[in-house]
């Protein structure tokens, strides 16, 4: 029968945290199959895995640095200026767990690291076929190819995660497995035999009638114009903002509550694209892969619309799965987190109103990953990942 637990510590030192926040997690468990832990940038994070391998003995353990904070059940929010860890566990006596992690500065392709990364998890679980489900997380770069390497292995298969965070975008996130952490590349658990795993992928913004043709782009992330038009000009055309409000990493908080957004082929889900950056060409850095000519949106919410959409998602979530819930693992991009700043208690709230008893954990992301429809995994940001286990 799958169990699921949660727990959390603020412990000053990072080891006795990860000891505690595991200590906790898995009280009432028979056994854990995988710990999910997630934590503060300000703590040495291979001290708190070792923390958590001093509670739960050889369990894998996987996850990375949260923006700021986490929510867990029973604790509410937990972080702030203080570092916190945050775990969630496992156990399942028929689910098998492979875990996997590629560190990017051993392979300079990341889409084979993918691959890589793919064919480790399932050797670690001693399992030939593909899983039923997978998490992944990666550093806020290149997520997009570790998706295509892993999904070159195993194949479409549905999949939930986010990328790693640290508190003020300066490339301090890390990843970590058990015995290994880094900054650049991607960690994975694939799933045999666990519970039913159900995900809603979405941004929650509302469309607006300013949309237009990607005409130029340069790499995968910079979008140089719209219509022809350079795109930091046209954004500017839709809305009336300021050359300031464009101005390097001013842009990236003017569009928290209206960022960009393009359809999948279906029309199933929007994924968000986050402005990250304006150029003095008036070009605009972009948190995710964008492609030339296929049609970019305009995407709006208030703030109040931000939280609102957090029990609105979990409601949604809970209509959909097959069963009584057993458990929640909820990524929230940090980007919206930042735009809801002080408000993070009415969310915190709001989970545990809709959560009742089921245990969760909410890690906040710089980058979401789900799917919709189809099934066709996709990776955004500024969006709601939530998962939840039937029991």
């Amino acid at each position: 029968m799958f169990k699921a637990n949660v727990g959390s510590s603020t412990a000053a030192d990072a080891r006795t945290a990860g000891k505690e926040a595991a200590v906790q997690a898995a009280a009432g468990l028979d056994a854990t199959q995988v710990a999910m832990v997630y934590c503060s940038c300000d703590y040495d994070v291979d001290e708190v895995v070792a923390g958590v391998g001093e509670a739960l003995g050889e369990v894998p353990v996987l996850g990375n640095t949260s923006f700021t904070g986490v929510i867990v059940n029973g604790a509410g929010y937990v972080g702030g200026d203080t570092p916190f860890v945050g775990v969630l566990a496992l156990s399942d006596p028929d689910m098998t767990v492979g875990v996997a992690a590629a560190d990017r500065a051993d392979n300079d392709d990341p889409t084979a690291a993918g691959a890589a990364l793919a064919t480790a998890a399932m050797e670690a679980a001693g399992m030939t076929a593909a899983p039923d489900f997978f998490y992944m997380a990666a550093s806020p770069a290149e997520e997009e190819f570790y998706l295509k390497g892993i999904s070159s292995v195993v194949g479409r298969i549905p999949f939930f995660g986010g990328s790693a965070a640290d508190n003020a975008i300066a490339g301090e996130w890390k990843l970590y497995t058990t015995g290994e952490s880094f900054a650049d590349g991607c960690i994975a658990a694939f799933f045999w035999n666990g519970p039913d795993m159900t995900n809603v992928f979405t941004g929650a913004y509302r469309e607006t009638d300013d949309f237009g043709v990607i005409t130029k782009i340069d790499g995968n992330r910079t979008l140089v114009e719209i219509d022809g038009v350079p795109a930091a000009k046209k954004f500017q055309e839709w809305t009336g903002c300021s050359d300031e409000d464009i101005a390097g990493g001013n842009l990236l908080a003017y569009t928290v509550c209206s960022p960009l957004g393009v359809k999948d082929r279906l029309g199933d889900l929007i994924a968000i694209r986050h402005p990250m950056n304006g150029n003095d060409d008036f070009s605009i850095n972009v948190g995710n892969n964008l492609a030339e000519k296929t049609c970019v949106i305009r995407m709006e919410a208030t703030v109040d619309e931000l939280i609102q959409s957090v029990p609105d998602t979990l409601r949604e979530l809970i209509d959909r799965m097959p069963g009584e819930p057993a458990a929640f693992h909820l990524v929230h991009c940090g980007g919206r987190r930042a735009g809801i700043d002080a408000r993070i208690g009415e969310v915190a709230d709001a989970v545990a109103e809709f959560a009742g008893e089921v245990p969760y954990l909410v890690e906040f992301t710089f980058g979401e990953y789900g799917f919709e429809g189809d099934n066709n995994n996709t990776c955004g940001g500024l969006m709601l990942s939530f998962t939840g286990f039937s029991k």
